[in-house]
């Protein structure tokens, strides 16, 4: 059968669906935040290997110290939820197991990311 259609009419609905770019310029944006912060936690975990537990939670009762150490516990879990997300779409081509990959990525990442925060604040506010 002969189409008589052009290439832009056969294209047309296969196309962008206008959101990619935004999760494009997230991971990007988060890519970009983690660089400082992780430089800042590696600089202050070095520092911290010389100490004892006392120190630690001295270092991390520091509200800058909680705040970026919470930012960078954050963002990574978000980035590594984003990651894992565009990995499980592309890959992925059976939609029930997609569906699930991506619940269950949510789930891991929400779940870890929210018991690292929790107890960073923990010891910051004096629980531990």
């Amino acid at each position: 059968m002969v189409s008589y259609r052009t290439p832009l009419g056969r294209a047309r609905g296969l196309g962008s669906a206008k959101h990619g770019v935004g999760h494009w310029i997230s991971e990007r944006v988060g890519a970009i935040a983690l660089v400082p912060l992780t430089l800042w936690g590696v600089f202050g975990v070095l520092r911290l290997a010389a100490g004892d537990y006392g120190a630690a939670v001295a270092w991390i009762s520091d509200p800058l110290n909680a705040v970026l150490m919470v930012l960078l516990i954050a963002i990574s879990f978000w980035h590594m939820h984003s990651g894992m997300r565009v990995v499980i779409e592309d890959y992925i081509h059976v939609t029930l197991n997609k569906s699930a990959l991506l619940i269950l990525n949510l789930f891991v990442c929400g779940l870890a990311g929210a018991l690292a925060v929790f107890s960073i604040l923990k010891v910051a506010l004096g629980g531990a």
